[in-house]
């Protein structure tokens, strides 16, 4: 089950088209869909979460707990909408084309991706792109 939960005053408009996107971000990955939580905050609340089990003193636009059991994927997905905004300024990108890159972004850490090494990275950011356009392709039912 994937679910949306608010600490700012950002509001997703499509909860679920993106709920249906990401559950098929994670089939398409051959991966069964547990519970994941997204939290939509604010950078200082993100900082706090950053600082306090990670030990880590920056600003991020995503932190991501993994709970994964094997195959079936489980997580809290912390996003920093003020980082989101920034970040689509500095890429050059629409807000909405960031916030799903960002979102789905967790989801692959859970699947197994890693951003670490420059290799790992350039194989997120294609990962990334992939999944993005399946959020774009119309789904017949």
């Amino acid at each position: 089950m994937i679910s949306f939960n608010y600490e700012n005053e950002f509001e997703l408009p499509n909860e679920d088209q993106i709920a249906t996107w990401i559950s098929l971000v994670i089939l398409s990955e051959n991966k069964k869909e547990g519970e994941i939580n997204y939290i939509f905050c604010d950078d200082e609340y993100l900082l706090n979460i950053n600082e306090q089990y990670l030990d880590h003193d920056t600003l991020t636009d995503i932190i991501s707990f993994d709970y994964s059991i094997g195959n079936e994927l489980h997580g809290d997905i912390f996003i920093s909408t003020e980082r989101v905004i920034e970040n689509a300024v500095d890429f050059n990108v629409t807000f909405e084309e960031e916030l799903l890159r960002v979102l789905v972004h967790g989801v692959l850490h859970y699947c197994g991706y890693n951003d670490k090494s420059e290799d790992d990275e350039k194989l997120m950011r294609t990962k990334e792109d992939e999944k993005i356009k399946m959020f774009h392709v119309e789904h017949i039912d």
